[in-house]
């Protein structure tokens, strides 16, 4: 069985849905609480790595002095052709390692679904090739990517934050927004902090609920593509 490092980077933010499925496709995880001084390996025996997300910056080593590691691990894993996915700060974490450049707070924020659009260069693509060319996805964020690596293929865009999605080499993906995340994350934030960001909170829960079928569909297929990968 093909074993995927999954670095975690706060208590709340587990692997979720999207850990499952992949456990469903046949990987088996192993989740390092980085943020609780759960060592990390500096040469995994894996197959692949996900780093999820983080209220962090990819270089914010003085509050959270696990990234430093984590970047040596992704930039080893990226040097090998391990595959790579990076969900929100890992994302951000795999475009600064591969020579991009990430800003915080950075443009508008995007909170609760948010539409993406599929991009002509994700047509080859081993996860994103075939996928609906409008799709939603949670977002939580106000950092954001500003520049992708040189030669990343751009994937996605959104109305707010051009790079929702990219490619590193062949096998190395990062995405802005959280495709383990659905309506029931949603339902679980403070209702004070959407409205503290000029949202209402009723349309920000129902929005989601909407959205789930359609966009639970397409993240559980990118998820059987991606454990494809590293189980091949």
């Amino acid at each position: 069985m093909a074993r995927l490092l999954v670095v975690q980077n706060g208590p709340d933010g587990g692997p979720g849905r999207f850990g499952d499925w992949l456990v469903s496709d046949g990987l088996s995880l192993d989740v390092v609480h980085a943020y609780a001084d759960a060592p990390l390996p500096r040469r995994p025996a894996h197959e692949g790595v996900m780093v999820l997300g983080g209220g962090y910056l990819p270089d914010d080593d003085v509050r959270a002095a696990w990234l430093a590691p984590t970047r040596a691990l992704v930039a080893e894993a990226v040097e090998r052709g391990a595959p790579v996915f990076g969900i929100c700060l890992g994302g951000q974490l795999l475009a600064r390692v591969a020579g991009g450049t990430v800003e915080g707070d950075h443009g508008e924020p995007e909170f609760g679904s948010t539409p993406l659009s599929l991009r002509p260069e994700a047509a080859g693509d081993p996860l994103f090739g075939g996928l609906p060319e409008r799709v939603t996805a949670v977002e939580h964020h106000v950092d954001a990517v500003t520049a992708l690596p040189p030669g990343a293929a751009w994937l996605m865009e959104s109305e707010r934050c051009p790079y929702q999605a990219f490619r590193v080499g062949d096998r190395a993906w990062g995405v802005q927004f959280h495709p383990e995340a659905g309506a029931d994350r949603v339902r679980s934030w403070a209702p004070e902090r959407i409205r503290a960001r000029g949202l209402d909170p009723a349309e920000v829960f129902g929005r989601a609920e909407r959205d789930e079928p359609a966009a639970e569909a397409v993240w559980r297929e990118v998820a059987r593509r991606f454990a494809a990968v590293v189980g091949g």
